[in-house]
């Protein structure tokens, strides 16, 4: 009668694992969309990174209190809003020859704070700095009409990329991925899918990673899409500008980016930072309207420099209210 494997033996002949948590940090400042970012251990050719520390059980309970710990260590930053993303394990994600050794599995989190120029000093002492995420993904905004980019660069790539898997089975759908990643043809652009834009990048070895991933020797562009992370950073942060981009339709973390009096033209600027969309200002401020998320404080502010706009805060009742409470973007403006 054959034995039923030892549990004891299995678990020998697993690498020994490591928990880390990184951050997405994400502010809104002079109408761009940051993320957080720190200096890289000293290390050859290495770039900068998301805010990260281990996971100690024996120091904190949970994988939140460790998180903040870590991020206030390294950044003099106290965060508010804190929501998991994802697991990151990957084999290879550190870049490490044979993934000899411990692997680390990292659990990535979205963070919301406001940009609050009395943290400035001291968030600069630590040597972190708030980065614009179209930095890092440049073919994301549409604010000011279709990213040049697009056709100049990536999307020809991409097409001779999918070319080549023609007549293989086994890759039937980089055609189709591609289209409906980036809008083309009879699909439109979904400003959610960002990080289905960015894996399809990676794949085909059009990024950075890729090259320091030894998927390809060079991405052959003149120039690099977008600014590169260490290890599979950037990819958090693509799923952290996803899952923000798609939570402000259903749920109203748009106002932990925001100060607690703005006026409506300050909360448009923050929601087309994040949606990285164009929006009409008589429908945004209807749909606004129709949201009841707002109230007027009955207060002014001149710092436009014309006529004094009324000031609102966030209408904290529509949480008792409403189920799901967002700003539903429709169409583009």
């Amino acid at each position: 009668m054959d034995r039923e494997p030892d549990r004891t033996d299995i678990a020998d002949k697993i690498p020994p694992l490591r928990i880390g948590l990184n951050a997405a940090i994400v502010a809104v400042s002079d109408r761009s969309p940051r993320i957080l970012t720190v200096p890289a251990n000293p290390g050859p050719g290495r770039a900068d990174g998301l805010p990260f520390g281990p996971f100690d059980p024996a120091r904190h309970r949970t994988f939140e209190a460790s998180l903040r710990h870590s991020v206030e260590s390294q950044t003099a930053l106290n965060l508010g809003y804190v929501e998991q993303l994802y697991t990151f394990g990957d084999r290879g994600r550190q870049h490490h020859g044979g993934d000899a050794g411990t692997h680390l599995v990292s659990v990535g989190y979205l963070a919301l704070t406001r940009d609050d120029a009395g943290n400035r000093d001291a968030l600069h002492a630590t040597g972190a700095r708030w980065r614009d995420w179209y930095d890092l993904f440049p073919w994301e905004d549409w604010r000011a009409g279709r990213p040049a980019l697009l056709d100049a660069s990536i999307l020809p790539r991409l097409k001779a990329w999918a070319a080549e898997a023609s007549g293989n089975r086994r890759t039937p759908g980089r055609t189709a991925r591609t289209r409906l990643a980036f809008g083309l043809n009879d699909f439109p652009w979904d400003e959610e899918r960002v990080l289905d834009r960015y894996e399809l990048l990676y794949e085909a070895g059009l990024l950075t990673e890729s090259v320091a991933d030894q998927r390809v020797a060079a991405t052959g562009l003149s120039a690099q899409l977008g600014f590169a992370m260490r290890f599979d950073h950037r990819r958090i942060a693509a799923t952290a500008v996803q899952r923000l981009r798609a939570k402000i339709k259903y749920r109203p973390v748009i106002f932990e980016l925001m100060p607690p009096e703005f006026t409506l033209t300050e909360l448009q600027a923050t929601v087309e930072a994040i949606s990285g969309r164009h929006l009409h200002k008589q429908n945004f401020r209807r749909l606004v309207e129709g949201a009841e998320l707002v109230e007027p404080t009955g207060a002014t502010s001149a710092a436009t420099g014309g006529r004094p706009a009324a000031l609102y805060r966030f209408r904290a009742k529509i949480l008792e209210e409403r189920p799901a409470p967002g700003l539903r973007l429709g169409g583009r403006g």
